[in-house]
């Protein structure tokens, strides 16, 4: 069975400002850390990669598609599962909501389409 996020994570994860992010590599140990942006839609806690898919971070998530994530107090375990695009202008409404404070061309290249084809779902495990 699935595990799932708790009230409480996705609240904290949800409301951090930055998450930490480290993938699996090969031979069974964590990547160099990365800090990014997150955000919290529904019941799912996702990112994205504001440089598009040949960021080195995001190429990693995709090797064993494990990973550690650290945000809002919460340290968990996640998989890295590829997002439903039927949920990217709900996720693109989350990002420019929680990131308005930053300067709009920021936002914009996290929202982008570069940007929406990472679109990732954290799910703990």
């Amino acid at each position: 069975m699935a595990k799932a996020w708790t009230n409480n994570e996705l609240d904290r994860v949800g409301a951090a400002e930055e998450l930490v992010i480290a993938s699996v590599r090969g031979d069974g140990a964590l990547s160099k850390p990365r800090t990014i942006w997150v955000v919290r839609v529904d019941d799912g806690i996702y990112v994205r990669s504001v440089y598009g898919p040949t960021s080195d971070w995001f190429r990693a998530t995709r090797t064993r598609q494990e990973g550690h994530v650290r945000a809002g107090g919460v340290d968990k375990d996640v998989a890295f599962l590829d997002a439903d695009h039927a949920v990217d202008d709900q996720v693109d409404a989350a990002y420019r909501s929680k990131y308005a404070h930053y300067a709009a061309e920021i936002v914009q290249a996290i929202t982008s389409p570069q940007a929406s084809s990472t679109t990732t779902l954290l799910a703990p495990r």
